[in-house]
């Protein structure tokens, strides 16, 4: 049995990786919690193996952090009797803004699109986990193999099918964060005011809305896909008091918006700004999940 030095060492070693083990298990997952449920699996698993049997320690723990993933995703999908739910939106990792802290750069490691985190939501837990370690974090095929139960080349030729699903359904984006801001503002703008023609102006015609408000108001029509520029400005101005409340935030590494009262968050929304518009809206409005985020960005 390793003594306590050993041990401290180990943990030490271990939490050099963690902020890379916890980037494939949000990708792999969706889900901030239950990534970090399956980092701290990896570490339990580390205790148990012989560790100075272990070469490439990072590659070991990437690789099992990805099976552990995996298990959690074949769960997750024997536990479905339909198909995935069109209006699950992924825990955004949010942060204020200005967000120039340089000691906490590693956290943008999480800073994958909500876009992306929507369509991996698609694949299956194989094709999504060959692709979360081959595309995402250069993870060898003859690595992932023996994970996904496959030989090289059908692993190669999972990966390559995953891609192809991810490429198509994933919409372009605007990249700077300043003309995402413009965007973000005269869509508060218009909201606030009750503006119908300025915030279908702001909207893409073929806009998509997805709210997600939680499994336990589900069944109440509380979340839903919208389709239109004309529904998602009609609904905006429904849900006015929540522009009231609303600031920007970092939300996965691009302009989102946080609504709060009396310190309780109420929902955060990301958005994909393409050419000046936005074209697809992601609300998260479970108050269950919410509590869960960062306070920090969430507190008004």
């Amino acid at each position: 049995m390793a003594g306590t030095g050993d041990e401290d060492v180990l943990a030490r070693r271990f939490e050099e990786h963690r902020g890379q083990l916890r980037a494939v298990a949000y990708r792999m997952l969706g889900s901030l919690s239950e990534a970090e449920d399956a980092v701290q699996e990896t570490w339990l698993k580390l205790t148990r193996a012989d560790a100075d049997a272990i070469g490439n320690l990072g590659a070991w723990l990437t690789t099992v952090t990805g099976r552990v993933c995996l298990d959690l995703l074949r769960a997750r999908t024997a536990r479905r009797e339909e198909p995935m739910d069109d209006t699950f939106v992924p825990d955004p990792v949010i942060r204020p803004l200005p967000w120039t802290d340089p000691e906490q750069e590693a956290l943008q490691a999480d800073s994958v699109e909500l876009a992306l985190l929507v369509v991996l939501e698609t694949l299956q837990p194989d094709e999504r986990l060959a692709f979360v370690l081959h595309d995402l974090f250069a993870v060898p095929f003859d690595d992932i193999a023996p994970i996904v139960e496959r030989g090289t080349a059908a692993t190669r030729q999972l990966t390559s099918r995953a891609r192809r699903r991810v490429r198509g359904a994933t919409p372009p984006f605007e990249a700077d964060l300043g003309r995402q801001k413009k965007v973000l503002d005269a869509f508060l703008a218009a909201s606030r005011a009750g503006d119908f023609e300025a915030l279908v102006a702001v909207l893409h015609p073929d806009v998509v809305l997805r709210v997600d408000s939680g499994a336990l108001v589900r069944g109440a029509a509380a979340s839903k896909v919208v389709h239109g520029a004309g529904t998602v400005a009609a609904g905006a101005i429904t849900f006015a008091r929540y522009a009231e409340t609303a600031r920007l935030v970092l939300l996965n590494g691009t302009i989102g918006v946080a609504s709060a009262s009396e310190g309780r968050p109420l929902s955060v929304m990301g958005v994909t700004v393409t050419d000046g518009r936005i074209t697809h809206m992601y609300i998260l409005a479970d108050p269950a999940r919410l509590e869960r985020l960062d306070p920090e960005a969430s507190a008004s």
